[in-house]
């Protein structure tokens, strides 16, 4: 075959991206211009496919508007290259162009735009777009349907991803992973785990996509027995040894079911582990309370040659505050800028603060506050408070709840946390002035909550709710409780 035919020049380039050999496109790109085929609507496809899935965004734009016909593919390759990149605002500006042209999107189109809106926060336009996906009768491809349930689920709208999913005449694997993950995502951890029976209940075969959500859902609503579960269908399937988001997530979710030696299990017995696994196993100490074996994780992994990352620091200081181990923390805080080269983000202060204000060190906390290069948020402030509530001083509790009622004015815990400082030094006026605040803003209380698993049932328990259907039984055998250690205390 005759290398200046334009079938082989295409196959040329169809070749190079799966390589990402930007040199050889270019190269190829000669070719096509030496041999007079330039205008040939396929080869600039390919070129512009090539180009954009190599990553030289700007020679693909270069060859987009030098084409004097575009075909669909074109600006469907194009807007897809720019989401691909998060530069969802130019993805955007495309589609704009697009539509001015007086073209219709397609079911190629969508997806990515639905991307787009997520990533910049385009409810109205995301919105927009779907009234089209119903009007040019798109919404019976599965691909369209779930790009908007994932656009509704990362705007926090999962009313109307409720009603999306509902919908759907057909539900694919990814579709359901999507309702799991974005009930999860909302703090609906039961919604997700009857959403996952029901998946089951349809037929529909697991997998690594899906395992994690449901293993976030466990976590969160603290279902042990559904945990161990998924974990055994996990290794029935043959999904556990291969996908180490699945080992990471089984690792959070005994964690946080307080089952820290069958996360330590976990660990030991994954053959791949990731910058994302020791983060994971590093937070799981801290929150535990063992900050020393958190901080010797922390060294292990580095000596495995692994950088941490701001949110692995981020763990190490939360295990430093969680456990008390004050000149560890400001070690690990002085690090972050001298020895890894970054700039400390509001979550470092945050454990910082907190850590210097749960022991006392109260002016220390303030002063790094004022420091902050920017202005400090709420969960810096309110860290601030904590310590000084848990340490009765009120000086800089009234600086921090002041702050936190410029920054949060709808927050009843920050009131809440003044006046317990107020009572716990009997300043009556205090309190009697914080109360009145609450009472004209109308806040109430957000009442607290634990809950215990008993035979695969979750039993919730908020603070003055007398709602579950045992109650009379629970609070008569608790009185007798309380009767029963006070006689013993007698003798």
């Amino acid at each position: 075959m005759s290398k200046k035919t334009p079938f082989y020049l295409s196959s040329l380039l169809r070749s190079y991206v799966s390589m990402c050999q930007i040199p050889q496109v270019r190269q190829t790109h000669a070719q096509i211009i030496v041999h007079g085929f330039l205008f040939n609507l396929t080869l600039q496809t390919d070129l512009l496919l090539a180009y954009s899935k190599c990553g030289s965004l700007p020679h693909a734009r270069q060859m987009f508007d030098k084409m004097p016909e575009r075909s669909m593919h074109s600006w469907n390759i194009l807007i897809f290259s720019y989401v691909q990149h998060s530069m969802f605002s130019v993805a955007l500006d495309v589609f704009a162009n697009f539509r001015q042209m007086g073209l219709r999107p397609d079911h190629y189109t969508l997806p990515p735009l639905y991307k787009a809106c997520a990533g910049i926060g385009d409810e109205f336009l995301g919105r927009l777009l779907y009234g089209w996906v119903i009007k040019l009768g798109l919404d019976g491809y599965v691909v369209v349907s779930s790009s908007f349930l994932d656009f509704c689920i990362k705007c926090g709208c999962i009313t109307d991803a409720k009603r999306v999913f509902s919908y759907m005449s057909c539900k694919d694997s990814v579709a359901w992973s999507l309702m799991i993950s974005g009930f999860g995502r909302a703090g609906l951890y039961r919604d997700s785990l009857n959403c996952f029976r029901e998946m089951l209940v349809a037929g529909v075969k697991i997998d690594a996509m899906t395992i994690p959500s449901v293993l976030n859902a466990c976590g969160g609503d603290g279902d042990l027995i559904k945990g161990k579960e998924i974990h055994g269908r996990a290794i029935k399937n043959r999904l556990y040894d291969t996908d180490v988001a699945i080992g990471n997530s089984l690792i959070d979710m005994y964690s946080k079911c307080g089952c820290l030696d069958d996360a330590e299990k976990v660990f030991r017995s994954m053959n791949n582990i990731n910058l994302v696994t020791w983060t994971t196993m590093i937070s799981c100490y801290g929150v535990h309370g063992k900050g020393e074996d958190s901080l010797l994780l922390f060294k292990k992994m580095i000596g495995c040659g692994f950088t941490p990352n701001p949110i692995t620091l981020t763990a190490v200081l939360a295990s430093c505050s969680h456990s008390g181990m004050i000149d560890e923390g400001r070690g690990i805080f002085n690090s972050i800028r001298l020895v890894y080269g970054l700039e400390p983000s509001v979550e470092h202060y945050a454990c910082l603060v907190d850590l210097l204000g749960r022991f006392g060190y109260l002016d220390e906390a303030l002063g790094l506050v004022k420091n902050m290069q920017t202005m400090a948020p709420a969960s810096v402030w309110g860290a601030l408070l904590a310590g000084c509530m848990m340490h009765k001083n009120v000086e800089i509790g009234e600086i921090a709840a002041n702050r936190l009622f410029e920054l949060e004015p709808r927050n009843s815990s920050n009131y809440i946390a003044l006046c317990s400082i107020y009572d716990s030094l009997s300043l009556w006026d205090g309190v009697a002035a914080v109360r009145a605040k609450m009472k004209e803003l109308g806040l109430v209380k957000t009442p607290g909550c634990s809950w215990i698993t008993i035979y695969g049932t979750v039993h919730k328990f908020y603070q003055g709710d007398h709602s579950h259907p045992s109650t009379l039984l629970i609070y008569e055998t608790l009185h007798r409780m309380v009767k029963v250690a006070s006689l013993a205390s007698d003798f």
